[in-house]
């Protein structure tokens, strides 16, 4: 395909493929189908349609009726030799249509055109045009840009149809036998004007001098000879072009470096080669002309087809061009000398190419020699070579004293930390990305550097006793291995912060604290750790929406492109949509959350239970209930009861008679208990002395019950019944004595004489008098199940409980 088509093809294609919507059907791909006609099938929605390399003769009308959404038509490379002027009728959107090679014949009547007044893009190169006359339907395409045509013949007058129409580019592909007629181009309205030529042609005089003389930019395509002609035709004729390019030509180093030299004393402003292929390559230098008007030089994708040269003339000839911008890009230089003199050169670019460390420097000796002649450079490229220590880099740029901008991109730059860095203190923009460094390269920076790019290396922390870069207002840390949000204290003025896709899990929003400046941030794409870590983080993001936000700061790509990765059950969640509430997270919330209720409820249960006296009831419940498992697991022994008559000896004061006459006896014996109850008043024996009938009274009774008040203890004989019950106990167990607290007894009232009454009561083993009425019957159920008991003289009598 011709090297045109293919370019028009190529940029037609990336137009419409950013212009193309969502629809699946929006672009139809039917090329090298062995079509001879268009598909009838095509889909309504269809904006992009290659219908090239089949056997298509005519285009009707009716055959794009369905597609009225037709954007670009590329019909090339088919055998059409007719065109109905109504096919296009129903495609008012089309804006790129290709008819090249095909088998088209007459320029002069392509009717079709009337109805594709949107056109944009139109290719005509490769038919069977005689002529290069245009028919009058071409003045209607007032949209056009860019218009590529061949003819044989090019005479006055052919192009004055599009003399109203303002192209981008012209393209002209050149016959082998062109005739072409001095000054036809003259109503052509076109900013570039690009010749193709054939094989083995040379260029046409008369055309070339036309083109140089009207175009701004002009264009030429194949050239394999014809370099003597065309540098002298530079030198005859007034030049208006500025802007001259060659694509794809062989040439030699002769004829390229006199073309260069005659361009340098042109009017042309820049030069440009690319695919480009020289051959016999020189041994010793070419001499280059130091006068010049050309401001830049480029060559792209160049190759060399002779094996033995010097490298070094070929680097001194372009690197000593006095101009303002060199760029030698996509070829295989592995080195580049320093210029002889002080160089006028203030852009280079030597982008992907083989260069190493050893750029611009030269070896002496031993002595390895920097380059001190480029001081102009103000901005450096050398993005995609194969650099690789940092430091090294910093000695071959030390003399720059005007460079500014310097992209290191796509290297193998790393930092050692053995040695230090020299860089020219007057840059302020440096592109570190995508190479293998790593927190160390912020000791090897220029202290008055602006903006810093270290996307895609290996920075996994910024320490604070980095070097201070007080000028520092943007940093781009995409796509690197930071854990946390960076401490700002050697950036004070840090405006743009970067961190897209790193290792934050659980970003600290508190370290932005010490970026008082910082107005942008962008850390999108981290693996988030939805816990309560990051609701300082997720704090920020929300602010960020708010215009009048307290933190100023921007939240790039906020919230779309911000999710949490863990826990599993939360991944693919927005951190916006990610809620956790702040007692959760909060120790001291929480603990008063759950305290505070605890408190409330405690006091309040304890507030009742004092009130209602709950304490007493479970004391006197689980009295009972260990009186009355007592009662069922003790095994007493019928001898031991031998002689019992009584379930109680009841010992009081006097002062106490009435309580137990009226309270005690009543709910102990008879029908309310049940019991026998021995006392003095009732079972002393006349006669004996108040001794014996204490101990007979004791010996005849299951068990002793004390009715303790400050009278009691201060009885001479409540201390002797006292004193018997206790050796009583001996034999018969601890159960044998119970104590009942008339009233309140503090331990010392109690005479030191009743020691046993005193060890007794520390133990708890007594019964307390409630002065509420309502808790009697518990208090005498307790009393008769701990004074129980089946004695063998002793009638069965039914009791209650």
């Amino acid at each position: 395909m011709n090297p045109v088509s293919v370019a028009i093809l190529a940029v037609a294609a990336l137009v419409q493929l950013q212009l193309t919507a969502s629809s699946p059907n929006s672009i139809i791909d039917r090329s090298s189908r062995n079509l001879s006609y268009v598909p009838k099938d095509l889909p309504k929605e269809v904006e992009f349609l290659d219908l090239s390399c089949n056997h298509i003769q005519q285009l009707h009308r009716g055959d794009f009726k369905n597609t009225t959404l037709l954007r670009f038509l590329n019909v090339s490379w088919n055998s059409m030799e007719m065109i109905d002027p109504e096919t296009f009728l129903d495609t008012p959107l089309l804006e790129d249509l290709d008819l090249s090679h095909n088998k088209l014949k007459n320029l002069s009547s392509q009717l079709y055109l009337l109805h594709t007044g949107n056109l944009r893009v139109l290719n005509l190169t490769c038919n069977k045009f005689l002529s290069m006359t245009l028919g009058s339907e071409f003045s209607y395409l007032v949209k056009l840009k860019r218009l590529a045509l061949g003819a044989k013949n090019i005479s006055m007058g052919d192009f004055k149809n599009i003399a109203s129409v303002k192209l981008r580019t012209l393209t002209l592909t050149i016959e082998s036998e062109l005739n072409y007629e001095a000054g036809s181009l003259k109503d052509v309205t076109a900013q570039r004007l690009q010749i193709a030529f054939t094989t083995n042609q040379m260029i046409d005089y008369d055309l070339i001098a036309d083109a140089l003389s009207r175009f701004d930019e002009l264009e030429l395509m194949n050239l394999i000879s014809s370099y003597t002609d065309l540098t002298e035709l530079l030198q005859r004729v007034k030049l208006h072009t500025f802007n001259f390019y060659l694509t794809n030509i062989w040439i030699s180093w002769k004829d390229l470096t006199n073309f260069v030299n005659v361009v340098l004393n042109t009017s042309i402003a820049q030069l440009s080669a690319s695919d480009v292929i020289m051959y016999s390559l020189p041994y010793k230098d070419t001499e280059v002309t130091q006068i010049s008007q050309m401001k830049s030089f480029a060559a792209r994708r160049a190759v060399v087809k002779s094996f033995f040269f010097s490298q070094e003339a070929v680097y001194n000839f372009f690197i000593n061009l006095p101009v303002e911008s060199l760029a030698i890009t996509e070829t295989s230089i592995i080195h580049m000398t320093c210029p002889k003199s002080q160089s006028p050169i203030l852009h280079l670019d030597f982008s992907d190419c083989a260069l190493s460390d050893s750029i611009f420097s030269r070896v002496e000796g031993q002595e390895i020699l920097e380059c001190d002649h480029l001081g102009n450079v103000r901005k450096l490229i050398l993005f995609d070579n194969n650099l690789h220590s940092l430091q090294v880099l910093s000695k071959r740029v030390q003399h720059m004293r005007s460079l500014q901008h310097l992209d290191l991109s796509l290297n193998s730059l790393v930092y050692d930390e053995l040695l230090e860095c020299v860089w020219p203190q007057s840059i302020t923009n440096m592109t570190l990305s995508s190479n293998s460094l790593t927190e160390s390269v912020f000791k090897c920076l220029p202290k008055g550097i602006e903006t810093l790019d270290l996307q895609d290396n290996q920075v996994s922390v910024i320490m604070s006793s980095v070097l201070k870069l007080e000028n520092l207002t943007s940093l781009n840390l995409n796509a690197n291995r930071l854990r946390d949000l960076p401490v700002c204290t050697s950036f004070p003025i840090l405006n743009k912060l970067l961190l897209k896709s790193n290792s934050l899990s659980a970003p600290s929003a508190n370290n932005l604290d010490s970026c008082p400046k910082l107005k942008t941030l962008d850390a999108s794409y981290n693996p988030f750790t939805c816990t309560c870590a990051l609701r300082s983080f997720l704090s920020l993001g929300i602010k960020s929406e708010t215009k009048d936000s307290d933190t100023g700061i921007e939240l790039l790509n906020w919230p779309l492109d911000y999710y949490c990765t863990y826990p599993e059950a939360l991944r693919e969640t927005t951190l916006k949509h990610f809620l956790i509430p702040e007692v959760s997270c909060n120790p001291s919330i929480l603990a008063a959350t759950i305290l505070c209720p605890a408190v409330i409820i405690i006091i309040t249960v304890v507030t009742l239970c004092h009130r209602l006296d709950v304490p007493w009831y479970v004391g006197m419940i689980w009295q009972w209930t260990r009186a009355k498992h007592r009662a069922r697991t003790r095994q007493v022994q019928p001898e031991d009861l031998v002689g019992v008559e009584f379930h109680a000896f009841v010992s009081y004061s006097q002062h106490d008679a009435d309580w137990v006459h009226n309270a005690l006896l009543p709910n102990l014996e008879g029908p309310a208990g049940g019991l026998r109850i021995c006392h003095h008043e009732k079972n002393f024996v006349p006669g004996k002395t108040i001794i014996e009938n204490i101990i007979s009274c004791v010996e005849k009774s299951r068990r002793s019950v004390f009715v303790l008040s400050a009278h009691f203890v201060k009885s001479e004989w409540c201390h002797y019944e006292l004193y018997f019950a206790s050796h009583q106990r001996l034999s018969r167990g601890a159960d044998s004595i119970l104590l009942v607290l008339l009233e309140p007894l503090p331990q010392y009232l109690i005479p030191s004489k009743y020691y046993q009454l005193k060890s007794m009561m520390g133990r708890h083993t007594y019964l307390e008098w409630p002065q509420d009425t309502a808790k009697h019957r518990l208090f005498w159920a307790n009393l008769r199940a701990a004074l129980q008991t089946d004695l063998p003289n002793a009638p069965l009598i039914q009791t209650e409980e």
